[in-house]
């Protein structure tokens, strides 16, 4: 099933900020949090040192008469020794690289070349990512040979399987100075752009249907009616307040994610806006492998596009938070997601439910949910519609 939803707009109050600043700060209390959570999670990836009773059992495997190189000699003594090091090196990178990525993905798994070796896919064609996107593509992605996802290999028969893993598709443009805008202000917007993307589609937790805190951590308070109408959307979800607009939230009595893996694909811009500041405009596609907890083995995959401007503007002549984001406009576009529910998840459907279906019969056309080289909602009918491929 396809869903097909409108543009979300918010305006910022042009009253000037009581006490403007031409130095964008991220607030102490988010960079804190954001550098917490990462290391937490990257030193609970980690491998951990072995415990006694396991020094013990190498200490007298090394005094056995194995012959060498045979879980006695140096190479194996080498091993724990760079097993060591490389603990060591990610306890004192685990900080800076909060403050670098801004907790791309909330794990370890879905940072750029997934470090720890987490691997979602045998196929050994997911080992040649295609190359980051650069522009609109001019058509929709090639035909792939069907085949069944599985738990094993959950973007079996997707073109998603060659797009690159969470927070690594989504790669910044260099930064440059606006007009007025400093280089340093697009570069931080930049950033927490990249924060926005990742933990509203990326962090396991928003996945998993918790509140996206990290997420509403970006976006300016002082926008008006912003984060009161996210905020209701997320307690009291409907068909006119839904989180699912922004969040990619699925509900965790229905479904979970397979594996660690998301696959992204999509690209950043920014250019001056007619306000004097800057637009920084983003089109993403994320796909999600999704198995139903009630123990069934049945992988099917959701498809997320999401089209998102956010603003830079003169503290000087509006009513902003330095270092926040001012969030213009969002949008977004649903493939295999059950129509007209409005709870606040996402609901993938399995093939299996084409035995007892529910809720309303598709009566809208057939889209193809990977096509990004329309855009978004392009001859779309507003009524619920059919994809052509997962």
């Amino acid at each position: 099933m396809n869903t097909l939803s409108g543009a979300y707009n918010y305006l910022v109050s042009d009253k000037p900020s009581e006490e403007p600043s031409s130095t964008p700060e991220i607030p102490d209390d988010v960079w804190d949090k954001f550098a917490r959570d990462t290391e937490r999670d990257i030193r609970a990836s980690a491998q951990k040192e072995p415990s006694a009773r396991a020094r013990q059992v190498t200490e007298r495997l090394k005094k056995s008469e194995q012959p060498e190189g045979w879980r006695t000699g140096p190479a194996w003594q080498e091993m724990n020794g760079q097993a060591r090091r490389r603990r060591r090196l990610w306890a004192v990178l685990g900080v800076p690289l909060a403050i670098a990525v801004a907790v791309v993905a909330m794990k370890p798994s879905l940072l750029p070349g997934d470090p720890f070796g987490g691997k979602a896919e045998s196929d050994p064609a997911a080992s040649s990512p295609l190359p980051p996107e650069t522009a609109a593509p001019t058509a929709a992605p090639s035909a792939v040979d069907p085949q069944t996802p599985t738990l094993d290999r959950p973007f079996a028969g997707s073109p998603a399987l060659n797009w690159a893993d969470g927070a690594a598709g989504i790669v910044l443009p260099k930064a440059k100075a606006v007009g007025s805008i400093s280089r340093d202000r697009v570069e931080l917007a930049l950033q927490q752009t990249k924060i926005l993307l990742a933990a509203a589609n990326l962090d396991p937790k928003t996945i998993g249907g918790a509140r996206p805190s990290a997420a509403l951590a970006v976006l300016d308070p002082k926008q008006p009616k912003l984060l009161d109408d996210l905020n209701a959307s997320l307690t009291a979800p409907s068909r006119t307040q839904d989180p699912t607009m922004l969040f990619s939230r699925f509900d965790p009595k229905d479904v979970r994610l397979v594996g660690k893996v998301v696959k992204t694909r999509g690209r950043i811009t920014f250019a001056k806006d007619a306000r004097g500041g800057v637009t920084v405009h983003t089109d993403y596609t994320f796909v999600y492998p999704l198995v139903r907890t009630d123990g069934s083995t049945e992988v099917a995959r959701t498809i997320v596009r999401r089209v998102i401007d956010v603003q830079i503007l003169d503290p000087s002549r509006y009513q902003v938070t330095p270092g926040l984001l001012s969030l213009s406009s969002y949008n977004a576009e649903f493939g295999n997601s059950a129509c007209d529910v409005y709870d606040g998840y996402l609901h993938p459907e399995f093939h299996s439910d084409a035995a007892s279906p529910t809720g309303p019969s598709p009566s809208g056309p057939t889209t193809d949910p990977y096509d990004r080289s329309k855009a978004i909602g392009e001859g779309a009918t507003g009524t619920c519609g059919t994809v052509s491929r997962t």
